[in-house]
């Protein structure tokens, strides 16, 4: 089925209303929370696993022995060192891929996607409902653990400053955006797994949750900075850690434009989505 919201693709954006694509994406959004609040526990532990994981192995096993090698670029410990990266990890996998296997659920089992696009509403206005309820689920998880750097460090404000929360949001509205568009085009639940195992595991270890970019060669340290992730976990570690003098500013607009460039070609595939 075919949306009646299709639009050529120079009428996409022609003629936008922002109180009306506001409105709509808050009415969209509120769809998806009526969904997802019998389930906040649930959502709020699921990302927790990993990170935990992580923490233990390699923040308090391993960091024990990188403590008595090295000092951190950020951070008393190397266990205050990944920690941020921690945060930035858990809302990345949850925005995406709750937001991801929500959408596969419409289009896939419950077919409940044709009434999505019948809906009278820019495809914009879905997009970004969509997107703002995978932020809500990575920031419910991020919670979670900033709690436990909170318990494990006592430094309440390093992790609860509005700057370490803008960081987050946007990191968590880029990660949702790609699981919207990830949504709309896979064929099977078993083809999440394929884009989890080559773009989001990889991007878990390479995205400067662990180590610190600077200290990379040219040819990797490109690499690692082509991840969005990357930027998160350096922003969010400066955030927490570092004066503002040394905060890395540029990791805000460039995360800002990954979301906006998302927001984009979301809106254009809800425009054009045949299912």
């Amino acid at each position: 089925m075919k949306s009646n919201l299709s639009l050529p693709l120079e009428k996409t954006f022609k003629g936008l209303h922002l109180p009306t694509i506001l409105t709509d994406s808050l009415t969209v959004f509120w769809g998806e929370w009526l969904k997802l609040r019998v389930r906040i526990v649930q959502v709020a532990a699921t990302g927790l696993v990993s990170p935990l994981i992580y923490i233990l192995g390699f923040g308090l096993g391993l960091g024990s022995a990188l403590d008595a090698a090295m000092k951190p670029a950020a951070g008393a410990n190397y266990l205050e060192f990944i920690l941020p990266g921690m945060v930035a990890l858990s809302s990345m996998t949850i925005s995406f891929g709750g937001t991801t296997f929500s959408l596969c659920g419409e289009r896939l089992y419950s077919k409940t996607f044709e009434e999505t696009l019948l809906m009278p509403v820019h495809p914009l206005s879905l997009y970004l409902g969509k997107m703002l309820a995978g932020i809500l689920r990575g920031m419910m998880t991020s919670a979670s653990v900033i709690l436990i750097a909170i318990l494990f460090t006592g430094k309440v404000w390093s992790f609860l400053n509005p700057l370490f929360g803008l960081l987050l949001i946007l990191n968590c509205a880029v990660f949702a955006g790609l699981g919207v568009i990830v949504g709309l085009n896979v064929k099977s639940i078993e083809s999440v797994g394929l884009y989890n195992n080559f773009l989001i595991v990889p991007m878990s270890f390479l995205g400067a949750t662990f180590f610190d970019p600077k200290t990379l060669p040219l040819i990797l340290k490109a690499i690692v900075y082509l991840l969005p992730l990357s930027y998160t976990s350096t922003g969010l570690r400066a955030a927490a850690y570092l004066p503002l003098s040394e905060f890395p500013w540029y990791s805000i607009p460039i995360l800002l434009i990954v979301a906006i460039a998302l927001a984009i070609l979301g809106a254009y595939q809800f425009s054009h989505q045949q299912d």
